[in-house]
């Protein structure tokens, strides 16, 4: 016996139309939000979340008093340290097949056992490169956070949806060509390692 959804499901999929290149129309704010989808996946993950969570009970929803502006100053100061630290991490598994986690140094990967050779993960440019561009990215993100703009400089809604469609596509813009000429080889905490010493 077929199941009923099921069989909904294939007649769905079958009547569906085919969309080809020349018929699939993307609205500017389509574009505008993938662009801050695209972004965010600059970022660490837990940073933003956090960010995400904590900034509408600091900023008590944007009515900010002092107390609630230095508590939303160290949010965001803890944040953008994550932001640009988390560019100095890397992981890899080794060669007692365990992932190990560390920071980037001149000398390679701190801490790390000593029978493992991890000088091919020193700091290089590109590290300080991705980490103030995804400091940048962070800053956008707060940029087009009401909360935060409500709290700190209420005058500056107004041209928050300005901001909404011009600042992402050109800071995301400009992020992925320094992105294409500096590529990430870190693979974070959190992250799997690509390679095994």
């Amino acid at each position: 016996m077929e199941d009923p959804l099921l069989r909904r499901y294939d007649m769905a999929r079958d009547n569906m139309p085919l969309k080809s290149a020349g018929n699939v129309r993307h609205s500017f704010g389509d574009k505008a939000f993938t662009g801050v989808a695209n972004l965010v996946k600059l970022l660490p993950t837990a940073t933003v979340f956090l960010f995400q969570f904590l900034n509408p009970v600091l900023t008590h929803n944007g009515h900010c008093n002092t107390v609630n502006k230095y508590l939303t100053g160290v949010l965001l100061g803890v944040c953008s340290l994550s932001c640009f630290f988390s560019s100095f991490t890397d992981s890899y598994k080794g060669s007692d097949g365990v992932t190990h986690y560390g920071v980037a140094t001149k000398n390679g990967l701190w801490p790390s056992p000593a029978s493992d050779d991890v000088s091919s993960y020193r700091v290089r440019v590109g590290d300080f490169v991705h980490a103030f561009f995804s400091l940048l990215v962070f800053v956008v993100v707060v940029m087009l956070d009401p909360n935060t703009v409500s709290c700190y400089y209420p005058s500056f809604e107004l041209t928050q949806k300005v901001l909404l469609m011009v600042l992402p596509p050109v800071v995301g813009a400009i992020s992925s060509v320094v992105f294409v000429a500096f590529p990430n080889k870190r693979h974070g905490i959190g992250n799997f390692p690509s390679q095994t010493l």
